[in-house]
């Protein structure tokens, strides 16, 4: 059970919308964010009726006084906040008992697109490193069968009679090493990060020089030039940009572009930061497949013949190693890759 102090320490300073109640649901107290996020002054909220404000007041009655009797937090999944003169505004409603100053419940408020993001965000991080530790695992459990293979083709080799032979042997040996490639990019994450302060305009400029020499692309550009410098490991972040960059040359996209601005007071897997990177990397190829999207980032899944699934599954362990994350938007004719890293 929380507490309030008498002047409600802490909560001014919160992004999040944060609204006290009393025993009877009387609106006692809204912070700076909660008057932004309902566009109403603190004066006109405070000795309203909270359940008022939403559509669903039957049902947010009934759980309330469920959260003031079982002492349980109630997270309501969505409620419609009435807007004057505007559409309704679909909030997600955490609700927690409290003690003091005649106060009751404390009430959380976000808009449901910014919960979703968050749920996205942490199935994400979940899937992340179910799939990383089952790929480490296979790909031990690959490696050593490989090298007998590949050595035992060459033992085979030398006692063939027949030049004509050596092509079958010369296939396994081929296919052994490419499969030994594929494994060791699948354990590359688990190397202990180099850190270092950089800036990431130096990072993309290396990406640009390198998709331009592969597919003769030129990157257009639209930096922020107010952007500080990271502190990350170089490598990891040209890989991560690379991956991206070069699954859009290789949709068959005709530009893409690099974009960055720094963003405030923006929440990245569950921690509020003051100040990140948005790194956008923008193209005009035919999009994401559909039937892909909601498992684009799991190892080997490919939406191009031939692919092996692992680029994009490697930038978002790169990403996440950084305490970031990357989102995505698709259709034909338009894909956003949003690269989001805490700067502070």
């Amino acid at each position: 059970m929380a507490s309030l102090g008498p002047r409600f320490a802490g909560l001014e300073l919160l992004a999040t919308a944060v609204v006290a109640l009393d025993e009877r649901f009387v609106v006692r107290y809204a912070n700076p964010a909660a008057e932004s996020l309902l566009a109403t002054g603190a004066k006109s909220l405070i000795g309203q009726l909270f359940l008022e404000l939403f559509a669903e007041r039957d049902a947010l009655e009934r759980t309330m006084g469920e959260a003031l009797t079982t002492h349980w937090d109630y997270s309501a999944q969505s409620v419609t906040y009435h807007r004057v003169g505007r559409e309704p505004l679909p909030l997600a409603c955490t609700m927690t008992r409290i003690d003091g100053e005649g106060l009751a419940l404390l009430a959380e408020l976000r808009p449901m697109e910014e919960q979703l993001r968050y749920a996205r965000e942490e199935r994400l991080v979940f899937e992340q490193q179910a799939n990383r530790e089952l790929i480490r695992n296979l790909a031990h459990e690959i490696k050593n069968p490989l090298g007998g293979l590949r050595g035992s083709a060459q033992l085979l080799e030398r006692e063939l009679d027949k030049p004509e032979l050596r092509e079958y042997t010369q296939v396994i040996i081929k296919e052994a090493d490419r499969l030994q490639r594929l494994m060791d990019r699948m354990l590359t994450p688990h190397r202990t990060p180099r850190v270092e302060t950089l800036g990431i305009h130096e990072v993309l400029e290396r990406v640009r020089s390198l998709i331009k020499a592969e597919f003769g692309l030129e990157i257009q550009r639209d930096y922020d030039p107010s952007i500080p410098e990271i502190v990350g490991d170089r490598e990891q972040l040209i890989q991560a940009a690379l991956n991206i960059a070069r699954n859009a040359a290789q949709s068959g996209a005709k530009t893409i572009a690099f974009r960055t601005r720094a963003v405030r007071q923006i929440t990245i897997l569950r921690q509020r930061h003051r100040l990140a990177l948005e790194l956008q990397v923008v193209d005009d190829g035919p999009g994401v497949p559909e039937e892909i999207q909601d498992r684009i980032f799991n190892p080997l899944v490919s939406g191009r013949e031939g692919g092996t699934g692992l680029g994009l599954s490697l930038a978002q362990t790169f990403v996440q190693y950084h305490q970031g994350v990357i989102e995505f938007e698709s259709r034909p004719g338009r894909t956003i890759f949003r690269i989001l890293l805490p700067l502070t």
